[in-house]
């Protein structure tokens, strides 16, 4: 279970709330990389929304989500199967998956 703040502007309070915050974490979460979780490939399930907090002199609500995600975090020295993408003199790139 993995923990993330989304901050929301007031335009968007409304009869669609829960459903912008769904979507903001989406596109805030999915493809980044964590330190402690690695990358986060795709959001699975949303566990829980919290209750927004009022930020003050903002306007903005943070609203703390709890939910599920596949991650992929490699470790040191780990192998893995990648096609190359890209070879140039620094490095070379490539896709796994």
């Amino acid at each position: 279970s993995l923990e993330h703040e989304i901050l929301l502007h007031p335009r968007y309070f409304g009869p669609n709330l829960l459903n912008t915050v769904k979507q903001k974490l989406f596109t805030e979460v999915e493809g980044t990389c964590t330190g402690k979780y690695g990358f986060v490939i795709a959001v699975t399930t949303i566990d829980n929304i919290g209750a927004g907090v009022i930020q003050p002199g903002r306007g903005f609500v943070l609203y703390p989500v709890r939910y599920k995600a596949i991650v992929f975090r490699p470790f040191k020295g780990e192998v893995v199967d990648a096609v190359v993408t890209q070879v140039n003199k620094v490095r070379n790139w490539g896709h796994l998956g």
